[in-house]
């Protein structure tokens, strides 16, 4: 599976995130509402953006996520944990700028990933912290359904959702 495809749609475009970015992708990030929900609620600070940014860089399926009509950073997002085997790839660490909430530019972006990845795999899923109501919604809102809850490596429960490849 290409995890770093050029994926474009009326809306929104995504590329591979590049150290390059990191001025413009920070000036989105910073915004502390962004994260007000999420399980890292400090990523607005340099120093913690810094690490998730280097971390989105290393982890290989990391996308920039463009407006399709000016062509502004208004966020990222990426893929992660493909596994061939079990014919499944992670969606996640999605973000966008607070003028792009609402869902027209979410649903698009991961409509187009989703089409790709299905391509690959039959399973996509979902890691959301289960505070975070806001990206709850915003997945459900996709078609993703509960499928469980998940800890990671750093003890953080997650609660699971999945979307399967229509038959």
């Amino acid at each position: 599976m290409e995890l770093q495809p050029v994926l474009e749609g009326e809306l929104v475009r995504l590329r591979p995130l590049r150290p390059a970015d990191y001025d413009a992708l920070y000036a989105v990030a910073r915004d502390p509402l962004i994260w007000a929900q999420h399980p890292a609620s400090d990523r607005h600070e340099p120093a913690v953006f810094r690490e998730f940014f280097r971390e989105a860089l290393a982890s290989g399926g990391a996308f920039l996520v463009l407006d399709a009509a000016d062509g502004r950073t208004i966020g990222s997002t990426r893929y992660y944990g493909h596994d061939a085997a079990r014919r499944e790839v992670e969606i996640g660490w999605t973000f966008l700028a607070r003028s792009h909430w609402g869902g027209r530019h979410n649903a698009e972006m991961k409509r187009l990933m989703l089409d790709h990845a299905f391509r690959f795999v039959d399973r996509v899923v979902f890691l959301v912290g289960p505070g975070n109501r806001r990206s709850r919604r915003a997945v459900e809102k996709i078609g993703a359904r509960e499928a469980g809850t998940r800890v990671d490596g750093s003890g953080r429960e997650s609660v699971v959702y999945e979307i399967r490849r229509e038959r």
